[in-house]
């Protein structure tokens, strides 16, 4: 295999250091296999809309060779109607640990701004934990992906294969999300499945399936580098052709 390119220190766009290969980067696999949760961007006359969601991400499957996500959605959504109108989506993923550290007043400053978060938040041992886990530097990047996503057509064996797929992937064990949980009040660590019985064992809930087409890994530093999975077309879709769920340009 092809030593991959190091991150560069250009802003980089399109064409610029762009890494063609026939699978996923290393780092972006493993941070897909690492990451408990994703931000979906999706977009219709030209007002973007940003969800968090559950995910579960497909090396390969029965239905498509190439590697994919999977994610679930209520039909009546915002997401949703966006995708039926316009299936071109963004992805960020990340697997380092997003709680805020306290800052303190450094430019001297006569406001009562006493640092964000304030001191006193950050003393309780869920918050500290949280702290400490930022500071082990579990990981320096962060993974934009871009792809065409698809509603898949309802009663299949197709939706029926990606439903269990999506669901065993967010289905844990007393040993692992109890031992995270376990820091909430009662009711919360009752309640804290992810969303699970909500967003995915739903019987309403649709399959979204996303075919990974190009992206790009930043680190923490600013630098970049830009890949894209050899024979698979891009975003460039010329208008009048139809697009994934069926809306033309």
């Amino acid at each position: 295999m092809a030593a991959e390119a190091p991150l560069n220190y250009e802003a980089s766009a399109g064409s610029t250091h762009l890494q063609i290969t026939n699978t996923l980067p290393s780092e972006v696999a493993q941070c897909l296999q690492n990451a408990r949760f994703l931000h979906l961007a999706t977009c219709t006359d030209l007002f973007p809309h940003v969800s968090l969601m559950n995910y579960t991400y497909l090396p390969s499957s029965p239905y498509n060779s190439s590697p994919t996500i999977i994610m679930t959605t209520n039909p009546s959504s915002k997401k949703t109607l966006n995708l039926i109108s316009n299936p071109h989506v963004s992805l960020l993923v990340h697997d380092w640990v997003s709680h805020r550290p306290p800052t303190t007043n450094r430019r001297g400053s006569t406001s009562d701004r006493a640092g964000s978060p304030p001191p006193e938040a950050s003393r309780s041992s869920l918050a500290a934990l949280l702290l400490n886990l930022n500071t082990s530097a579990l990981s320096s990047i962060s993974v934009t992906i871009n792809g065409d996503a698809r509603l898949v057509e309802r009663g299949t064996p197709e939706e029926i294969y990606y439903k269990e797929q999506h669901l065993d992937n967010n289905t844990f064990t007393d040993g692992e999300e109890g031992q995270r949980t376990s820091l909430w009040n009662e009711r919360e660590r009752e309640d804290c499945d992810g969303g699970r019985g909500s967003f995915i064992e739903g019987e309403d809930v649709r399959v979204v399936v996303v075919a990974i087409t190009d992206g790009r890994v930043s680190d923490w530093k600013g630098a970049v580098r830009d890949w894209s999975l050899a024979g698979v077309e891009g975003h460039n879709t010329e208008p009048g052709e139809p697009l994934v769920n069926g809306i033309t340009t």
